[in-house]
């Protein structure tokens, strides 16, 4: 029943995605290739694959972290900053994407990094989130002792709890990123949820915007964002988790 169950809830989500994203990745389709038509066709001297060849090695580059300015190119992604947002990413199991090592050496200290670094943080995580379970407690436990109604006091610490991390990790953060990063508060609170979550699509990804200056404490307070709030987030995956059960 819950294996019915499991495959009836993904199916539905299939539909709805299918349904919402469909139309638009059509239309994003068709304007692409009539851009390339109308290049192709407004400088004639161009050459259909010689174009394509220069589109995927674009694309190709732009994954490496360098983008074209002027006549110049970006560097950037693997600065100290950069590359110290790429261990945290790696180690949290987010895994953007958007950035990999490129060097045979880099991947094999990758696998070698992470193969340590996961139990590590999962470790962390669980001390985390141990103290901040152990700081719920021990406020319901003293309002029990205050007002003797430990049902009460044992759900009003819960929803406390809940409401505050929720304004630290999820609600407060996007207003950090709409300004740093331009984006509007749906898609920084779309990125919060996506980030903790550790699904990490890559679609959006701090400090990525070679039009943009960001300040050098920015990705290490993203970091320590992510790693207290990957923490609480758990432990309300692990209550939904009692729940369901």
């Amino acid at each position: 029943v819950l294996l019915v169950v499991y495959v009836g809830y993904v199916g539905l989500g299939a539909g709805v995605l299918q349904a919402l994203e469909r139309p638009a990745e059509a239309r994003a389709a068709q304007h692409l290739l009539r851009q390339r038509w109308e290049l192709l066709a407004n400088h004639t001297c161009l050459r259909g694959p010689a174009l394509q060849r220069l589109i995927e090695g674009i694309v190709q580059a732009y994954k490496s972290g360098i983008t074209l300015q002027g006549n110049t190119t970006s560097l950037g992604r693997w600065d100290f900053s950069g590359s110290f947002f790429f261990s945290i990413s790696a180690i949290t199991t987010i895994g953007y994407g958007n950035l990999s090592p490129s060097t045979a050496a880099g991947r094999i200290f990758c696998i070698l990094f992470a193969l340590f670094g996961i139990p590590l943080n999962l470790v962390l995580l669980n001390e985390i989130g141990q103290l901040m379970l152990l700081g719920v407690q021990h406020c319901a436990h003293r309002l029990e002792e205050a007002f003797h109604l430990q049902k009460i006091a044992s759900l009003l610490i819960k929803t406390s709890a809940l409401v505050t991390g929720s304004l630290l990790f999820l609600l407060l953060p996007p207003l950090l990123l709409s300004d740093k990063e331009g984006w509007s508060y749906e898609e920084g609170l779309y990125y919060s949820f996506i980030t903790l979550s550790t699904i990490g699509f890559g679609d959006y990804v701090i400090g990525m915007s070679p039009e943009r200056n960001y300040p050098g404490w920015y990705k290490n307070v993203i970091s320590l964002w992510i790693l207290f709030g990957m923490a609480w987030l758990t432990l309300v995956i692990k209550l939904c988790i009692n729940f369901l059960e």
